[in-house]
């Protein structure tokens, strides 16, 4: 708690919230001190070319059993999102470490490079390049909503490593984290073994129409930008309502421009998160709002163009991770539920490349990516208890072929 506390006096927000976009002064600044927390614990520290950071206690033999998130936020960020998973695997460590426990595999911590996309898109960005799944180049060209460079933002603030990527492949990873969601505190649960993490399609709609006079313009002559994205904002929440289960969808910005009072607008662009634990499912979303966007542009006589900005299909976790989870949790007296998550975290990636899961344990009244995100710090500790001793129980794990 008390690393979890410092690390929110790194760039503080109004309201006991934090902002740390990805790769800017205050995420260097962040980075800084978990760093130098790592090394407090004696692991050895690398740092790859698209500035993921790993932390190994080099005990034992083979790979590691690694565990991690993100301390990257979103701009109106919490201090728990990605930053206790992280702390949480430093403590797991220095608490073996202190107990005299010595596993018979390596354990790791990581920091992965913008997860939450807040800066440069897509999100688990970091991850994504570390287990393969995009190309390094690719990513150090990823153009910033500022207009940086990730790769020159990398460079600046001291976080280009030389390490390889793809990146050492772990025995195992289990990632700890908030729920971000209601549904264990609803249900009055503890701890979420978590089963698998939502697909989410992400993508940019840009809207071109005419610019003119708000008073002179008679409303049957426009082709307003500003009315199509409206429209488009409704469908996408009605979609999602008619298709029901887990299927989700957000518009969650929209740049109008000129952004006039009297202007009616040249242009619009919005963005759209959808989301759903099926993937044929959420191609059928991906597909109606695709048949939609044709029918407004039409109707309103405005061109629309898309851009994807991350595709990922649902991920399924292990279910000997899940199993584990969900037996420790229930031997330390917690109760438990089965669940998906619905957000994407870095686990989803490393799931690419080993046997990984989640734990959860739960967000007051469901908030997160604000500053009003909290979790009781009881709640707090018994994950990173359940944390400690999963991964130790997958120290053992058989390696699969």
């Amino acid at each position: 708690m008390s690393r979890i506390n410092a690390l929110a006096e790194i760039a503080p927000i109004e309201g006991g919230g934090n902002c740390r976009l990805a790769l800017t002064d205050e995420d260097m600044h962040g980075r800084n001190l978990v760093v130098d927390w790592m090394r407090d614990c004696n692991l050895e520290i690398s740092i790859d070319a698209v500035g993921n950071i790993i932390g190994i206690w080099n005990v034992g033999s083979g790979a590691p059993v690694m565990s991690g998130s993100h301390i990257d936020t979103v701009r109106t960020g919490g201090r728990f999102d990605g930053c206790y998973g992280v702390l949480a695997a430093l403590e797991v460590i220095e608490t073996c470490q202190q107990a005299g426990v010595t596993p018979t595999r390596p354990l790791a911590v990581g920091i992965f490079t913008d997860e939450e996309g807040a800066r440069f898109a897509p999100d688990m960005l970091g991850s994504l390049v570390y287990v393969g799944g995009m190309p390094l180049e690719e990513a150090l060209d990823v153009i910033a909503i500022d207009g940086a460079k990730l790769g020159d933002e990398l460079v600046r603030i001291g976080y280009s490593g030389v390490a390889p990527c793809p990146g050492l492949v772990p025995h195992a990873f289990v990632e700890l984290h908030i729920e971000q969601g209601p549904m264990l505190e609803a249900n009055g649960v503890r701890i979420g073994a978590v089963t698998s993490v939502q697909g989410i399609s992400w993508q940019e709609v840009k809207i071109m129409g005419q610019s003119n006079h708000a008073g002179t313009t008679p409303m049957s002559l426009r082709h307003d930008p500003a009315l199509v994205a409206a429209e488009i904002t409704v469908f996408i929440r009605q979609l999602a309502k008619e298709m029901g289960g887990d299927q989700v969808c957000t518009v969650g910005k929209i740049d109008i421009h000129p952004n006039l009072t009297n202007v009616v607008a040249a242009k619009a662009t919005i963005t759209l998160d959808v989301r759903n634990t099926d993937e044929e499912l959420l191609k059928l979303a991906e597909s109606k709002i695709a048949n939609y966007l044709q029918v407004v542009a039409s109707a309103e006589g405005v061109k629309i163009t898309t851009r994807e900005l991350a595709r990922f299909e649902p991920v399924v976790f292990d279910d000997r991770v899940i199993d584990c989870v969900e037996k420790i949790a229930k031997d330390q007296g917690n109760s438990v539920q089965r669940m998906p998550s619905g957000a994407g975290h870095d686990a989803q990636m490393l799931a690419r490349v080993c046997p990984s899961g989640m734990i959860f344990v739960p967000s007051v009244k469901g908030i997160s990516h604000n500053p009003a995100e909290f979790t009781e710090t009881v709640d707090l500790i018994a994950g990173a208890n359940i944390l400690l001793h999963t991964m130790l129980s997958l120290t053992t794990l058989e390696a699969t072929n």
